[in-house]
């Protein structure tokens, strides 16, 4: 490697890591913040989550971060005329560019693998920290709002003392085999038990109400227990297209197309059924709406399968667009001043990249255009870039 490839890698990380850091650090506390916020957590589960939101605050980072130490590393060869003397001396600006590009190939392959860990791992990670973290959540809740509620059941108190509910209001809703039971009580506690996968709430004294149909009264305790999946109020998703991991992706595809043919099966027999009996007029009720509205939920499921390895591939790769424009645009600009040469480059990647990629992430959602749509914004920065850098190879 030529001495002037050492020095240009040598400042790329340099700078690299350092804008990395100090930008991984401010974009991790504020993902971590608003967590906790939003789900009432504590300084120890706060702790915790940290290292599963670290790789999804990376694939944040990366993109930016190597744009930055590009354009701060060109900007100053340019201006102190570095480039100029290499052409003049009959060297080539691919030889400065080269390496660069290569270790940005690199960090590429990376933060698709960091995607894919915070898709996977990470997200299941936060997930556990917040369903582990139900009782601390819901007494902290409690004691500030005085309610608290889930897709499964609501708690309202009068007061909190200590661990112990004050007049305690509990509702379970009701599911397809289990009727909505209300239940009011002197006090109450809760507790979680990890073991088990369970939140227990022990009522004393106090009435039972099933359905609004029968009223029982208990003197003494009476015990509930609620699965600790039900009690957080974070949904899981870890079974949605972007919480698996790109491995599992190809079987939950050929899963969930399968699902739809079946469905699309049994609604075909249903219709030709009702035909043949002179029902047709049934075709238009609530249970062929309700049926429809489902088979179109699951074509979004796969629409969202097909569309997923795609993008994580895509948003990985946006790190080596990044620097092929980056890189050719700094030398044009002739900038000392790295942040000016940063800003310059990143509006218009800000301005039609990410629009681009938006609407492309909408449409093949929705199954209008083909999965492979979310490249469009990575091949128009390419081609952006090949043509800055044919304008640097000959001026």
């Amino acid at each position: 490697m030529s001495r002037i490839s050492r020095y240009i890698l040598a400042e790329f990380f340099k700078m690299f890591f350092i804008t990395l850091t100090a930008l991984t650090v401010l974009v991790l506390i504020v993902f971590v913040v608003r967590e906790a916020v939003r789900q009432g957590l504590g300084l120890g589960p706060i702790a915790r989550l940290m290292p599963y939101m670290l790789p999804h605050v990376l694939h944040f980072t990366l993109p930016g971060t190597t744009l930055f130490a590009i354009c701060s590393v060109y900007g100053k060869l340019a201006a102190q005329n570095e480039l100029v003397a290499l052409k003049s001396a009959g060297i080539s600006p691919l030889v400065v560019l080269r390496p660069l590009l290569v270790v940005v190939c690199i960090i590429s392959l990376v933060t698709v693998a960091l995607n894919d860990i915070a898709a996977s791992w990470g997200r299941r990670g936060v997930q556990r920290v917040v369903i582990e973290s139900v009782e601390e959540i819901a007494y902290g809740v409690l004691a500030t709002q005085k309610s608290y509620s889930t897709g499964r059941f609501s708690i309202s108190v009068k007061r909190v003392d200590g661990r112990t509910l004050i007049l305690p209001l509990v509702k379970f809703r009701s599911t397809a085999d289990k009727p909505s039971i209300t239940i009011m009580a002197k006090e109450a506690r809760l507790h979680a038990n990890l073991q088990e996968n369970v939140l227990k709430l022990a009522f004393r004294d106090g009435t039972i109400d099933i359905d609004g149909d029968v009223t029982i009264r208990f003197p003494g305790v009476e015990e509930y227990e609620v699965p600790l999946s039900d009690a957080s109020r974070r949904k899981d998703r870890s079974n949605h297209p972007t919480g698996l991991p790109q491995w599992e992706i190809p079987a939950a595809r050929i899963r969930q197309a399968r699902k739809i043919a079946d469905m699309q099966q049994q609604m075909a027999a249903r219709a030709a059924y009702q035909m043949m009996t002179g029902e047709a007029d049934s075709l238009a009720d609530q249970a062929w709406q309700d049926r429809l509205t489902a088979l179109s939920t699951e074509r979004g499921l796969l629409y969202r399968l097909n569309l997923e390895r795609y993008r994580r591939w895509s948003d990985g790769f946006v790190c080596l667009c990044f620097a092929m424009v980056g890189a050719p645009m700094a030398i044009r600009l002739r900038n000392a001043d790295f942040l000016t040469s940063f800003f310059l480059c990143f509006m218009p990647i800000l301005l039609v990249y990410y629009p681009l990629l938006l609407v492309a992430l909408d449409r093949t959602k929705n199954g209008e255009w083909p999965a492979y749509s979310v490249w469009l914004g990575n091949l128009l920065l390419a081609s952006w870039g090949l043509w800055l850098m044919r304008k640097v190879m000959r001026y």
